[in-house]
């Protein structure tokens, strides 16, 4: 599949206003969230996360261990629900955002914090992009390692070394100095070894799969069959893609959403979009801090921040809301 021209530029974002960024997968660990479970829109985003995966997700973050919560089938809930979850919260408590943007999994979740999916078709969606993931992952092994200290272009240059016919590819331009590669699990050890012997680290990723390259190529083509049964509204807020850094239209949504499987996260690219079109606040939605760490490498002079638990859900609402009654008045 090609990637389809943008329909559309990103507009001006008004300075000071939140962009939210939705966590991906890999931030996930046990415990996480935990004390907002009783905030009623995060309740209500794990309820219907439940609904949807058939298990108490929940329950999952409270008390699951480490090794069942990084599994991809488990994984994906959770994160997904913290991060609508948390969204719906600061909505809630009037901090309106002016732009969304998701790392992967977390771009699923945007689409309801766009308002181009409900939230329950969201969960519907992450539940079959879930099982398909799975499932290639077992049928093709693969595995994921962040390469440090390097260009892009040096990154790429060792791939196509470093692949000897097998697949090893770019999966995700974190920020400038961090490309994580993506392969067969011999081809992604080559790579790792080459880079070290030119003095530089790897990290291999606690993942399941070689997500974002050609092994997941089932998974898309799965996906793309689901996701001509659903019908996508058009964003109130410009969401940007990871496939292009454009914003996402209805239009090429189905498209974009299954290249999104086993194409690379432009995650630099979208970032200096947002910066470009005046975002200079970016606030991620969900655990771990990673998307604000690598925002701080992208735009250094950016406003950062995560809210994961209470004390900083309440701390950026307080600083960016509105009062509830005020809010809930437009």
């Amino acid at each position: 599949m090609q990637v389809a021209a943008a329909p559309r530029a990103l507009g001006p974002i008004e300075p000071g206003a939140s962009v939210f960024m939705l966590s991906g997968q890999g931030s996930q660990k046990p415990g996480m969230g935990a004390d907002l479970l009783d905030v009623p829109e995060v309740a209500q985003a794990f309820e219907r996360a439940s609904r949807a995966f058939g298990f108490d997700v929940a329950q999952l973050v409270a008390s699951g261990d480490a090794e069942r919560i990084n599994d991809t089938r488990f994984a994906q809930p959770a994160l997904c629900a913290l991060s609508v979850g948390i969204a719906r919260a600061l909505e809630a408590r009037g901090v309106a955002p002016s732009a969304v943007l998701g790392f992967s999994l977390g771009q699923i979740g945007a689409l309801a914090v766009a308002g181009m999916l409900s939230d329950d078709e969201v969960f519907q969606l992450v539940r079959v992009r879930t099982d398909l993931m799975a499932q290639a992952a077992e049928r093709h092994p693969g595995a994921m390692s962040a390469l440090l200290k390097g260009t892009d272009e040096e990154v790429e240059q060792l791939c196509e070394q470093c692949a000897q016919g097998g697949v090893l590819v770019p999966a995700n331009y974190n920020s400038p100095g961090q490309v994580v590669v993506s392969g067969d699990v011999e081809a992604v050890a080559r790579a790792e070894e080459a880079w070290a012997a030119q003095g530089k680290k790897a990290s291999r990723l606690k993942t399941s799969g070689a997500f974002h390259s050609p092994l997941m190529a089932e998974a898309a083509e799965g996906l793309a069959a689901y996701l001509e049964g659903v019908e996508f509204s058009e964003p109130r807020i410009p969401l940007v893609c990871n496939v292009d850094a454009a914003p996402l239209s209805a239009a090429v949504a189905r498209e974009h959403l299954a290249l999104q499987v086993t194409h690379p996260v432009r995650f630099v690219s979208c970032v200096r979009a947002l910066a470009e079109a005046g975002a200079d606040t970016f606030v991620e939605v969900g655990f771990g801090g990673v998307l604000k760490n690598l925002v701080k490498r992208i735009e250094k002079d950016a406003a950062r921040e995560c809210v994961q638990d209470r004390a900083s859900l309440e701390a950026y609402a307080s600083a960016h809301g509105r009062p509830q009654d005020e809010a809930a008045a437009e």
